[in-house]
């Protein structure tokens, strides 16, 4: 079994080494989404390591990452540290804290739940936080080189690959253990919708609706960004954006539009 967690151990860390890209640039300065997240907020992250290939793959979308923000739950940070603001799941480290210099280089978006309390949200917190220090165990070699591989799987399967036999290595690099934090307030993700028919005295049938946790195996980072629960907010407008204020490039003037062939081009 050693010799299998240390395998395993290796090729985790093989998959989730960061990648070098030119298309992976960040929207907003790091000090501007700092200065935009709020406590509770979900960072959705787009990586470049060959894990995050494989999630982007297999969800159909650019979200292959997700961190809870805490901002000053553990108080201020030691002399000489940067402070750690952000709770994640690391497939090597297990669950762990980083500061927001950790995805500075990164295409990222904030995902805001709406309508939690602050009791709610030191809740949401504290059941991350609980869990800092949680490792996986790595020796399901199966289990991880399914990142290894893009199988041609129609659309609906390719969730599911992701959470079917699979074991903790899987949980520790999806999305798991903040839909298990969400789930713990009863706070909707994405649930499922039973819609049923109910009788009323007067005869008139209505539809009532009938919410379903999804099982938190179920979850992917690109579920907050799609949940109608929770706001998405970009940190330059939150900040307030004026258009008018941009400054080009002299040499950048806009482009006249072209007519198609045959048609004369209106004079200037």
């Amino acid at each position: 079994m050693r010799i299998l967690h240390n395998i395993g151990t290796r090729l985790a860390r093989f998959l989730a080494k960061p990648r070098p890209s030119r298309t992976h640039v960040p929207t907003s300065p790091r000090e501007v989404i700092a200065a935009t997240l709020r406590k509770g907020d979900v960072l959705l992250v787009e990586g470049t390591s060959r894990f995050s290939s494989a999630i982007k793959y297999l969800t159909q979308s650019t979200w292959s990452h997700a961190a809870l923000y805490i901002g000053d739950h553990l108080g201020p940070p030691l002399e000489g540290e940067e402070q750690k603001v952000l709770c994640d799941v690391d497939v090597e480290q297990g669950v762990r804290m980083v500061p927001m210099s950790a995805f500075e280089d990164l295409h990222t978006r904030i995902c805001r739940p709406v309508g939690l309390n602050e009791a709610e949200i030191e809740q949401l917190i504290a059941f991350m936080v609980s869990r800092v220090g949680v490792t996986y165990d790595l020796k399901n070699i199966l289990d991880l080189t399914r990142y290894l591989i893009r199988p041609p799987l129609p659309e609906p399967m390719k969730r599911r690959m992701l959470a079917l036999g699979s074991g903790q290595p899987t949980q520790a690099i999806c999305s798991t253990l903040i839909a298990q934090a969400f789930n713990s307030l009863r706070y909707p993700i994405l649930p499922e919708v039973e819609l049923i028919d109910t009788s009323t005295k007067g005869g008139e049938r209505a539809k009532a609706e009938i919410l379903h946790i999804r099982h938190y195996s179920l979850y992917m980072p690109r579920d907050f960004d799609t949940s109608p629960f929770f706001k998405i907010v970009k940190p330059r407008i939150e900040g307030g954006f004026d258009y008018h204020a941009l400054a080009w490039a002299k040499d950048d003037e806009p482009v006249a539009p072209t007519a198609p062939a045959g048609e004369p081009v209106a004079a200037r």
